[in-house]
């Protein structure tokens, strides 16, 4: 009989095995992983400037609806298990904070760096290709940019402070998947979804915004990493990190030791066994 729900001890260990393996994969590997969830989380901008072309304007509900076009991008990325920065703010930590060594931390910082540069790559890329003559058609692309413009909307602090809970929020989805039980997509779209309904901001998928912005003219790329990149970036991290891991490890610590403790205990029961045996 299937366990109706998993304890938090054992969404831990899935969430940390999972960094662990993050970890250990090489570096091309991470690099062409990265670069495609950059490119493909461009589906959340296409998702949401198509609703927004074809919805009427005027209509109080919508945003409602045109908001659940920002979850397409975040469906191919995290069911195509492609490496998106704003993941590994919960992944990567567990093991950093289980095992507490320096190496694993240089490990951590090693793997963000590579997915970060590779996310971003990605995404002006396609911010880029988006722009061309020909590749979308005038009533889209002023759609892009429409979208664009008011999802990067705000001063540095605002911008912070919008990407706190948009990293609590992906943070607590990867928390949330091992219980999925069959209904991922449904848990994907509807975190997604209040993310870009709330107006919260997410630094890779901003990142196609800004750099459509960019290539259009409205504003040179420099000022835009300045203004909205950085400071989303940080509250991506702070709200992921020091907020939900945290305390996602506080409620696991205890556990996780006795948990050890017991397993230590087996060992040596079974050392002690054998040695009597001989």
């Amino acid at each position: 009989m299937r366990a109706s729900r998993l304890s938090a001890r054992l969404i831990y260990e899935v969430v940390r095995r999972d960094g662990d393996e993050e970890l250990a994969r090489p570096l091309v590997s991470l690099i062409w992983s990265g670069l495609a969830a950059g490119m493909l989380i461009s589906f959340s901008v296409m998702g949401q400037s198509v609703l927004h072309r074809y919805l009427p304007s005027d209509a109080a509900w919508t945003p409602l609806v045109e908001s659940l076009g920002y979850s397409l991008g975040f469906l191919a990325v995290i069911f195509g298990r492609m490496q998106l920065f704003t993941e590994n703010t919960i992944t990567t930590v567990l093991p950093v904070i289980a095992r507490q060594s320096l190496h694993c931390l240089f490990q951590m910082l090693r793997l963000w760096a590579v997915v970060l540069v590779a996310n971003l790559v990605g995404a002006l890329l396609v911010a880029w290709f988006l722009g061309l003559p020909g590749v979308v058609s005038e009533e889209l692309h002023e759609a892009l940019l429409a979208v664009s413009r008011h999802g990067i909307e705000g001063t540095p602090a605002e911008n912070f402070m919008r990407a706190v809970p948009a990293g609590v929020l992906i943070a607590s989805l990867v928390w949330i998947l091992p219980s999925a039980q069959g209904n991922s997509f449904l848990l994907i779209m509807s975190v997604t979804w209040l993310m870009a309904a709330a107006g919260f901001a997410h630094v890779v998928a901003g990142s196609v915004e800004m750099g459509l912005l960019a290539w259009h003219g409205d504003a040179a790329l420099p000022d835009l990493l300045g203004a909205y990149f950085l400071p989303t970036l940080v509250g991506n991290v702070a709200g992921g990190t020091a907020i939900f891991t945290l305390l996602t490890w506080g409620q696991v610590k205890n556990e996780v030791a006795q948990g050890q403790d017991v397993e230590d205990e087996e060992r040596d029961g079974r050392v002690a066994r054998a040695r009597q045996l001989d």
